[in-house]
């Protein structure tokens, strides 16, 4: 489809016809469709772009990331779909392999999904040999060369369930999640509220700037984040953008 720039939903419109053909190519379930709706109803209400407390999750995720001695950057269909060249740039940046870790799971789609990271030059783990105790669904199957033996695990994309399991597993988690409310959001160490295909680029960014400091310097990012006061942050943006609009139509 033919979207001209100049429409008004344009990064809208582009976003979606890049889940569309990931889900056409099998990277994407019908499911994972949904799931993106979702996170664009909060995007809407956020103004679209990246917010101050985003950047500063994003910062602060980044250096969490660079301080591990193992850290992992988890992959599933939406993230393939939207954002496999970014995501492989980031992980070179900070030297992290890329693992795929799906919830709608078959042999197939974590192949496809292996091979449209590898396009972009990166090793993907995606052996089947480990799994995370503790977590019934497919995504408790890992690589025991990735997840299994992470620090600190970047999960894209909302997912409640194995975030739980991560921390009880002794992992810190950098999530991007466009719901400040999801369990996700708040159990995890870093919550990014973000638009995916904004936060891997200001990521990259904040990777390129971040990547020759030395630890003392992460540390002190790290140590001054309060993820708390970034939920509380996101949640006001929220109602204060509604409000806003709201007074519009008076």
């Amino acid at each position: 489809m033919e979207i001209p720039r100049s429409h008004p939903r344009y990064h809208s419109l582009m976003t979606r016809e890049k889940l569309a053909e990931a889900f056409r190519k099998g990277l994407v379930v019908p499911e994972g469709l949904i799931a993106h709706g979702r996170g664009e109803c909060f995007d809407y209400i956020l103004g679209e772009m990246s917010r101050d407390f985003a950047l500063e999750a994003e910062r602060a995720g980044v250096a969490m990331l660079l301080l591990a001695d193992h850290p992992v950057l988890s992959v599933n269909g939406n993230t393939a779909g939207l954002v496999a060249e970014e995501i492989c740039e980031l992980a070179r940046i900070i030297d992290a392999p890329v693992e795929v870790n799906i919830f709608h799971w078959s042999d197939e789609r974590k192949r496809k999904i292996a091979e449209e990271l590898e396009k972009h030059g990166v090793e993907v783990y995606s052996r089947n040999d480990a799994v995370l105790e503790g977590l019934e669904s497919a995504r408790r199957i890992v690589d025991s060369r990735g997840i299994y033996r992470a620090d600190v695990v970047l999960v894209p994309l909302e997912d409640g369930d194995r975030c739980e399991i991560l921390k009880r597993h002794g992992k810190k988690v950098v999530t991007i999640d466009l719901n400040p409310l999801s369990r996700t959001a708040l159990m995890a160490d870093v919550t990014i509220v973000d638009n995916i295909t904004r936060a891997i680029p200001n990521m990259i960014e904040f990777a390129r700037e971040m990547k020759d400091w030395d630890r003392e310097r992460l540390e002190r990012v790290v140590e001054s984040y309060d993820n708390r006061s970034v939920l509380r942050r996101a949640i006001l943006a929220i109602r204060d953008y509604l409000t806003e609009r709201a007074g519009e139509l008076e």
